[in-house]
């Protein structure tokens, strides 16, 4: 992108010099009554572009600006989210700092050696 917008601008420049070149005619421009401002054609038409180009370059500059801004902060904040969720602890997963030998045993995991939940389909009865 960078070379068409080089092309661009050298063939707008070359444009320019062409125009000049035909155009270097001075000019008077009464200003106020008693002001008068001579000058040369190709000036008056770069005073012309620049009023015209500068305050919405101007604009454009900021509102890009503005946006950038924008963009880094969401940036700034979904990298914080990510960390945020790596950092904090699953549910049903040990703790971090207990360490890997020590079994973890929750209450409800060991049930009595004859419990009515061990005896099967018969009701308890033994053979």
């Amino acid at each position: 992108m960078k070379i068409l917008r080089t092309i661009f601008f050298v063939l707008a420049a070359v444009g320019f010099l062409i125009f000049a070149i035909y155009n270097w005619q001075p000019v008077e421009l009464t200003l106020w009554q008693n002001l008068v401002l001579e000058t040369k054609v190709p000036m008056l038409v770069l005073v012309a572009f620049a009023i015209g180009f500068v305050p919405l370059w101007a604009y454009h500059q900021s509102v890009k600006w503005g946006l950038n801004r924008r963009v880094r902060a969401l940036e700034n904040s979904l990298k914080h989210t990510a960390l945020a969720r790596h950092h904090e602890p699953q549910a049903g997963s040990a703790p971090v700092d207990t360490p890997v030998d020590k079994p973890v045993t929750k209450p409800m995991d060991t049930a009595a050696p004859l419990s009515p939940a061990d005896a099967g389909s018969d009701g308890g009865a033994e053979a």
